[in-house]
C-alpha cells in the first residue's frame, strides 16, 4: 500500500531540518503582527519578561497562539500517518470518521447557548468522544470489524453530524454566527496556552512509537501482520481510539483544519521517509510547523483583519496535494 519511493532520508537530517523549522517557524510567528518586533527585541523578550510592551505582547499574546497552532498541526499529523495504516490508504485523513463533525456539534450547541471558555472545550471533546463511541460501536456491530464497515460507517455518521451543524447554524442568532462559522472554518484566535493538548500530543506518541515496529508490518497487508503474529484485531481497534482522540484535542483547540493531516505523512513517505518509528514523531514536527506558519500568515496577511486558518490550509493545501499525487504518479511509471 505505501510502496517505496526515493531512498530513505538520514535520520539525523531529517530531524535537524524539522527542528531547524519549527523554530524558525516559532521566530517568525513571534516576531510578526501589528506591532513589529526585530530580533533584539525578541531575543530580549524571551529571556526577559519584564522588558516591557514587547515581552507582554509576545508571552501573553503571541506565544499561547503560536503554541496552540504548533500542537493542533502536530495532532493532526499524527493522527494522520495513523489513519493511513489504520485504513491502509495513504489518502485517508483524520476526519474521514466523522470525529470532527460531534466535536463541532458540541462546540455549536455551547456557542448556541452564549457559553464559552472551558464549557466549549469540554463540549466539543464529548461530542468528538460520542462520535467515536458510535462509529466503533456501529462498525463493529455483532459481527467482525472490517475496514470498509468503519469507513462507511464513519461516512455516514459524518453525514449526520453535518445535517446537525447545519440546522444549528439555522437557528443560531445573527450575532453568533459569525463567530460559529469561524470555528467551523478552523480559528486559532481564541486559543490559549495548549497544556492539554500538549499532554495528550506526548503521550499519544509515546503510544504510537511503542506500536511502530509493528505499525511497519500492519501496513504491508492485514494477512503477512497476522502471519507474523501481529494481533490485528487488538492493534486496530488501539490505532482507532489514538487517532480519534488526537483528532478529539485537536478539533477542541482549533475547530475544523483540513489538509495537514492528509498532506503531512503524505510529503514524509514521498521523500522515503517509511518506518513509522521516523515517520511518526517527523510527521508531529512537520505538521506544528506548517500550521504554525500558515496561522501566522492568516494573522498577518489581511492585517488588522484576520483569516480563519482553515481557509488557508484548504486554499494552500489542494494544489499541495495535486503537486504531491502528480509526483506520485511519476515515481510509480518509473518504477513500472
Amino acid at each position: 500500500m505505501f510502496s517505496s519511493k526515493p531512498g530513505p532520508m538520514r535520520p539525523l537530517l531529517l530531524f535537524s531540518g524539522l527542528l531547524a523549522l519549527a523554530l524558525a517557524g516559532f521566530a517568525w510567528s513571534l516576531a510578526s503582527g501589528s506591532l513589529e518586533i526585530g530580533w533584539r527585541e525578541l531575543v530580549t523578550a524571551l529571556f526577559d519578561a519584564e522588558s516591557g510592551l514587547h515581552a507582554r505582547v509576545i508571552l501573553e499574546l503571541r506565544w499561547p497562539r503560536a503554541a496552540a497552532a504548533f500542537v493542533t498541526g502536530a495532532l493532526l499529523a499524527l493522527a494522520g500517518a495513523l489513519m493511513q495504516v489504520l485504513l491502509r490508504n495513504p489518502l485517508a485523513d483524520p476526519y474521514v470518521l466523522g470525529i470532527s463533525g460531534g466535536a463541532a456539534t458540541g462546540a455549536l450547541l455551547t456557542l448556541l447557548f452564549g457559553i464559552g471558555g472551558l464549557w466549549l472545550h469540554g463540549a466539543a471533546f464529548s461530542g468528538a468522544l460520542l462520535s467515536m463511541l458510535i462509529v466503533f460501536g456501529l462498525a463493529h456491530g455483532r459481527g467482525s470489524w472490517t475496514i470498509n464497515r468503519l469507513l462507511l460507517t464513519g461516512i455516514v455518521i459524518a453525514a449526520g453530524w453535518g445535517a446537525v451543524i447545519g440546522f444549528l447554524l439555522a437557528l443560531s442568532p445573527e450575532q453568533n454566527l459569525r463567530g460559529m462559522l469561524f470555528w467551523l472554518m478552523g480559528d486559532l484566535a481564541y486559543a490559549g496556552t495548549p497544556l492539554t493538548g500538549l499532554v495528550v500530543l506526548l503521550a499519544g506518541l509515546l503510544i504510537a512509537l511503542a506500536m511502530g515496529r509493528s505499525l511497519n508490518i500492519l501496513a504491508h497487508g492485514e494477512l503477512a501482520a497476522a502471519t507474523l503474529g501481529v494481533p490485528v484485531a487488538t492493534l486496530r481497534r488501539l490505532i482507532y481510539v489514538l487517532a480519534s482522540l488526537l483528532t478529539a484535542a485537536a478539533v477542541t483547540m482549533a475547530g475544523s483544519i483540513g489538509f495537514v493531516g492528509l498532506v503531512v505523512p503524505h510529503m514524509l513517505r514521498l521523500q522515503g521517509v517509511r518506518d513509522h518509528r521516523l515517520l511518526l514523531p517527523a510527521a508531529a514536527l512537520l505538521g506544528g510547523s506548517l500550521l504554525l506558519i500558515a496561522d501566522t500568515l492568516a494573522r498577518t496577511l489581511l492585517a488588522p483583519r484576520q483569516l480563519p486558518v482553515g481557509i488557508l490550509t484548504a486554499l494552500v493545501g489542494v494544489p499541495v496535494f495535486l503537486l504531491l499525487l502528480y509526483r506520485s504518479r511519476e515515481l510509480h511509471g518509473r518504477e513500472g
